[in-house]
């Protein structure tokens, strides 16, 4: 296993370790923002993004979400794809810590494309403040996607 996995693995295994101080309650809202790096599906070589999200909490342990920001695919070879995606979606702690979320939404084009639908289902894990998770993303009209791992810093409002 090489130096980076190694690393990976050792921050998600701190993270999972750590407790989740503060109590949450139904209608807690929380911000975030995060960066994300990804492995595109086809054609292009390197996918990164920044985003917002903003979550309120219906339940302990399940959320409503919205995430906007951008994203831009790299590639040398065919011309490069970015867009602002607009999502929403929902979120469910399977653990303290640990979740899964599903979006949909739509993807604006600011290299020409127009507009497309996107979808992304992912895992994460979230502690107080950090929250990392992976995710695959579907932007059908432009005919791309990607895997994407993100780093984002959360607080409750």
């Amino acid at each position: 296993m090489n130096l980076f996995k190694t690393n990976l693995l050792l921050l998600v295994f701190f993270l999972c370790s750590m407790p989740n101080y503060g109590q949450k309650k139904v209608g807690d809202i929380r911000l975030g923002y995060g960066f994300s790096g990804g492995v595109p599906i086809k054609d292009h070589v390197f996918a990164a993004g920044i985003d917002g999200r903003i979550q309120y909490d219906i339940t302990l342990k399940s959320s409503l979400i919205g995430t906007t920001g951008y994203t831009h695919y790299f590639s040398s070879t065919v011309s490069d794809i970015a867009y602002i995606p607009a999502k929403a979606g929902f979120k469910s702690h399977i653990g303290d810590q640990i979740y899964i979320l599903g979006e949909l939404g739509a993807a604006f084009s600011t290299t020409g494309e127009g507009v497309s639908f996107l979808w992304n289902p992912g895992v994460g894990v979230a502690t107080k403040h950090i929250d990392i998770s992976l995710r695959y993303e579907n932007v059908g009209n432009f005919n791309t996607g990607q895997l994407a791992l993100r780093l984002a810093y959360g607080y409750k409002l």
